[in-house]
């Protein structure tokens, strides 16, 4: 799911908050799609204006940049504005349910097996001349999205072999079927050797130092239960869902030593645990009545 946000620079920035630990660093667009599929997404009810405004306020943005966020949110199809009373209401759209589900498994599922790999590699060769720049912009966040990774130029490569639907809607969609070649494969000689491919597809020492940061961010203290606790749980989330961009989750028979696999477990874990309280902070904020067996 990708969370980019077409927000101004002066709009994009949260205000500064008391906490600074807990300010958000993504843009308030961005951050609304994170609260939405947290916090919307799981109770399939519609969720008042002032519900998210509150929690993008105590996230660090200001009124103009949350309203401006929530009408940027609704104007690209991922929900839908009602009326209860003279209070305005947002329900999730189909494709909001399609973004939700796919970046829950992709970023948070723990049926992701990295221990178990055939040896097998989707190559994808799509060269892009240098003057369209607004495709390989879409292109390269698309495959990154997906668990690609670009050795050299015009070549990507993922042993995610089953990921290769998905490149080809992206391809397809951005008109580049005709140039492009892809097949599936396992190493040869002559060439170079998987630790070096890996070496040059993904900057993992970036994606592990971002890991030991969240880490020091969020596990090295304690959230008090009510807000402090949901900005927290909100923060992770949104710093997770924006890490397959740079953690593909790749095999652990590719990752000898790699401090990034245990850091992004605890990581997801520790948003689990964080997940109930959490909710229940929301569900006050929200009026939200809800029977207990649909609370997460």
């Amino acid at each position: 799911m990708a969370l980019m946000s077409d927000s101004k620079p002066s709009d994009s920035k949260p205000e500064s908050t008391p906490d600074k630990e807990v300010a958000s660093t993504g843009s308030a667009r961005s951050v609304l799609v994170t609260v939405l599929g947290e916090l919307v997404e799981p109770y399939g009810q519609p969720v008042r204006t002032a519900a998210l405004l509150y929690v993008l306020k105590g996230l660090g943005y200001g009124e103009h940049a949350a309203r401006q966020a929530i009408a940027r949110t609704g104007s690209a199809g991922l929900i839908a504005a009602g009326r209860n009373g003279r209070e305005t209401q947002w329900t999730l759209t189909d494709k909001a349910h399609r973004l939700f589900t796919e970046g829950e498994l992709r970023v948070f599922s723990t049926d992701v097996d990295t221990t178990q790999w055939d040896g097998r590699w989707l190559v994808v060769n799509v060269p892009i001349p240098e003057s369209h720049r607004s495709t390989r912009k879409k292109l390269y966040a698309a495959l990154r999205w997906a668990g690609f990774g670009n050795p050299t130029p015009g070549v990507w490569v993922t042993p995610h072999v089953d990921r290769a639907a998905e490149a080809e809607r992206t391809i397809e969609s951005l008109g580049l079927t005709a140039n492009t070649v892809s097949f599936v494969g396992t190493l040869a000689v002559p060439g170079i050797p998987e630790s070096e491919l890996v070496r040059r597809s993904w900057d993992l020492e970036a994606a592990e130092k971002e890991y030991d940061e969240l880490l020091d961010r969020f596990d090295a203290r304690t959230f008090q239960p009510g807000d402090e606790l949901l900005f927290a749980h909100l923060q992770l989330a949104d710093a997770l869902r924006r890490m397959p961009y740079m953690d593909p989750r790749l095999p652990e028979v590719l990752l000898p030593d790699w401090r990034g696999l245990k850091a992004a477990r605890r990581l997801r874990d520790l948003r689990a645990e964080w997940t109930p309280t959490a909710h229940a902070q929301w569900r006050r904020i929200a009026g939200l009545d809800v029977p207990a067996a649909q609370v997460p």
